[in-house]
This record gives structure tokens, C-alpha cells and sequence, in this order.
């Protein structure tokens, strides 16, 4: 830890973060030889967006309180954003996931509803203090009520990656909340059974389910079932560039074959092309190390909205962790979930700084709680 006027900052941390810089910016430059020259210099870009994040670390630890007084209007601010950008938003690809301000550029609301998402039900679950059914149901209630609104808005985009993500984070914190243990088997049950009457209509009852829920829906889930047949030209040519790299890679700045989103969605396929099984093994050491040090952090503080918030952000990161890297083996469906810290996106590298900015104060209170 240093100490800088009476706030702690954890080093460690801080290590890793400097670390994931240097790594995106070196790994974005290389896959900038395929993008198109009009998207300019993502790699600059980049650097200048962590620049900015670690400038929200800073002014989180030495100017704002860790009260979350204000968590209730960043949650409203982000669904706004959610709406005005089913609106106005300009569809890419089929989808509208991003909003276009003038002078600044495009940002995507997603990424900070999962902030909001996280920091909400922390503070919602941290002040239940029930033990019958009817003190669970109303705790429920509330967690139903904060979280189908964003997830309504992010599927009207649609943002599937989005929203699986929105997933696991009410499920991290649920399951580390005093919530009983049988409403998660009463979850689960209800869940499958939604999920199986969905599935049966999509595999069985085609012209129903299209009739239901549309052509669209029909497409994106027949797109996301459709990895398990390993084709596609992202996919496939992912595959042989990671495949191709042997155990010290291809070499930096020499990535052998071209496949679209190489900056963002696909960025591991770029590493592990250039740098092979060693600098893979690297890299998944990093991530071990940092998810560790968060744990570590949650671990030492007694406050349970804080706690909460470090298990909330934990979930979000490993399972983005795990499915970007295991979409780009083949071994997941293509979502379009970008790897944390990794993948070139201001909106989204900003919104992990947020969350980690908050996650700095924490550490910071609990060495001047012991101290």
C-alpha cells in the first residue's frame, strides 16, 4: 500500500492494471494491420481512454465519499441512456448498442447499466435483514423490479452478450447474500422451465415460436446455437491463427490471417497468434493473479454493500474472461463479449474503471480501518 494524504493506494492493483495497458495497447496495434485506416489509431485511442480511467481512480479515492448516496440517479441516468438510445440510436449490424454524441463519439449505455446493475443490488440485498417468506418475497420483488427493466431495454437492442452478463450478476450476488438457499432451487426450477418451453417451441414448433417472438429473435438465437458447428469466417479463421502460433507465436505485429472485430471481440486470437502457448499462459496468469487480488480485497472488509459489489464485479469479470477467450477456441457460442481491460472500447474500458475505481476506495478504508 501507498500512502498518499491520509488514502491508501493499493499497489498491487494498480500493477495489474498497468500491465493489462501496456498488453491491450501493444495487441491493439497489432491488429491494427487489417482494420480498415479510417478507424484511425485504435491503439492510441486506447491508451488515451486508460489514461482517463486511471484519472477516475484518482479523483474517486481523494474527492467522493464511499456512501453510494447517488447510486439510485447513475441507475436512472443509465436506463435513460437505455431508452433515448432505442429512440435515436443508429443500428450497426442489425443492432442498436450504440449512441452517437457529437463531439465525443459513440458510446455503449450497456456497459455502465452493468455498473449500476451491480452497485444497486448491493445496495438493496445489503440492507435485508428478513427471515421469513414474506421479508425474502419483497427482497425478490425489488431485485425483479431493479433488474428487468435494463435487461427489457438491452434485449429491445439487442445486446445478447449484454444481457447474459446482466445474468450472472444478480446471480453472484444473490448466492453470496443471506437469502435463503431454497429460493435459488425455486429459481432454478422456474428457470429451466422457461427455458425448456423456449427451446421446445425453437426446435419444435419453428413457425409458432417465429409467430411469437418474431423472425429477429428466431435468428439471433439460431446465430448463437450455431457455434457448435465451428463455421464462420471469425470463427474459423480465429481458429487458425491461434492454432498456427505453436508455443512462442507467429511473433508480434506478424498476425497471419485476417478476421473481422481482431481489436475487440477477437483480440485474444490476435495475442495468442502473435505471442503462442507462452504468452497465453501469461496472460491467463494475469487474470488469476488480478481476480485474486480483488477477492483478497473483498476478504478484508467488513462492509457488506462493499463486499457485494467487489463478488457483483468478480462475476462479471471471470465470466467475460471465460467466454471471450473460450469463444475465440470454439468452445462457447459468439456473444460479442469483448475481454476485460484487453479489448479496444472507451465505453467499456471506462465503465471497468468506474467499478474498479470504487473497488481502490474499499481497499483504501479497510488499511485505515486496521490502522
Amino acid at each position: 500500500m501507498l500512502k498518499i494524504r491520509n488514502k491508501y493506494i493499493n499497489i498491487k492493483l494498480l500493477t495489474y492494471l498497468l500491465l493489462f495497458m501496456l498488453i491491450s495497447v501493444l495487441i491493439i496495434n497489432s491488429s491494427m494491420i487489417y482494420l480498415p485506416k479510417h478507424l484511425g489509431n485504435l491503439a492510441l485511442k486506447q491508451l488515451y481512454w486508460y489514461l482517463i480511467g486511471f484519472l477516475v481512480i484518482f479523483m474517486y479515492l481523494f474527492i467522493f465519499n464511499s456512501n453510494y448516496r447517488y447510486s439510485f440517479l447513475f441507475y436512472l441516468f443509465n436506463i435513460s441512456l437505455l431508452i433515448i438510445l432505442l429512440l435515436v440510436g443508429t443500428p450497426i449490424n442489425g443492432s442498436k448498442c450504440w449512441l452517437i454524441l457529437p463531439g465525443i463519439g459513440s458510446i455503449q449505455p450497456s456497459e455502465f447499466m452493468k455498473i449500476s446493475l451491480i452497485i444497486s443490488l448491493s445496495k438493496v440485498l445489503s440492507k435485508y435483514k428478513g427471515k421469513n417468506y414474506k421479508d425474502e418475497m419483497i427482497l425478490l420483488l425489488k431485485v425483479i423490479f431493479i433488474s428487468l427493466l435494463p435487461i427489457l431495454l438491452t434485449f429491445l437492442e439487442p445486446d445478447t452478450g449484454a444481457i447474459f452478463i446482466y445474468f450472472i450478476i444478480i446471480g453472484s450476488i444473490l448466492f453470496i447474500s443471506s437469502l435463503r438457499k431454497r429460493w435459488f432451487i425455486f429459481i432454478l426450477v422456474f428457470i429451466l422451465i422457461l427455458v425448456g418451453s423456449f427451446m421446445y417451441l425453437y426446435f419444435y414448433k419453428q413457425d409458432l415460436f417465429i409467430t411469437i417472438f418474431g423472425s429477429n429473435l428466431f435468428y439471433r438465437i439460431n446465430r448463437l446455437l450455431d457455434w457448435k458447428n465451428g463455421t464462420g469466417m471469425q470463427l474459423e479463421n480465429s481458429l487458425v491463427s491461434i492454432g498456427s502460433s505453436g508455443i512462442l507465436g507467429h511473433g508480434y505485429m506478424k498476425t497471419p490471417i485476417y478476421f473481422p472485430e481482431s481489436g475487440t471481440d477477437f483480440i485474444f486470437a490476435v495475442y495468442a497468434s502473435n505471442f503462442g502457448l507462452i504468452g497465453s499462459m501469461i496472460l491467463f496468469i494475469l487474470f488469476i493473479l488480478f481476480d485474486k487480488c480483488l477477492i483478497d480485497i473483498s476478504k478484508k472488509t467488513n462492509n457488506i454493500t462493499n463486499k457485494y459489489i467487489i463478488i457483483g464485479t468478480l462475476g462479471m469479470l471471470i465470466y467475460q474472461q471465460v467466454q471471450n477467450i473460450g469463444m475465440t477456441l470454439g468452445i462457447l457460442p459468439i456473444t460479442g463479449i469483448t475481454l476485460p481491460f484487453i479489448s479496444y472500447g472507451g465505453s467499456s474500458l471506462l465503465s471497468y474503471f468506474i467499478i474498479i475505481a470504487i473497488i481502490f476506495k474499499i481497499s483504501s478504508d479497510n488499511k485505515r480501518l486496521i490502522n
